[in-house]
């Protein structure tokens, strides 16, 4: 199992992507369950604000792919429009990436 994140922030888009893959409150809770229910992700959570969309996820292999395509569906969008602008982040790495984001020390 690895733990997996990709996402967008204020730093590496411009506000027309954020706006694009953003999730708000009215979807975030179906747009979930899809995504628990995608093959191969066990855990999943997704951060939605006005400055990043993250996905947090436990795979069965560290491959961005199936969260990229995943995130390119369930928003209407071809994953050329926004791969450019996305991290992403797996094990000690992700678990740093959180706290920092959870402490807001990458905030703007």
């Amino acid at each position: 199992m690895t733990l997996l994140a990709i996402g967008i922030n204020y730093s590496t888009a411009p506000l027309s992507i954020r706006e694009k893959l953003a999730f708000p409150a009215e979807i975030i809770e179906p747009a979930l369950k899809e995504l628990w229910h995608t093959q191969d992700i066990s855990e999943a959570a997704i951060l939605s604000t006005c400055n990043r969309t993250e996905l947090y996820c436990t795979l069965e292999n560290s491959n961005p792919k199936i969260l990229i395509d995943w995130l390119a569906d369930n928003r209407k969008l071809h994953p050329h429009e926004f791969s450019a602008h996305l991290y992403s982040h797996t094990d000690s790495a992700l678990i740093r990436h959180m706290f920092r984001v959870a402490c807001g020390l990458d905030s703007m």
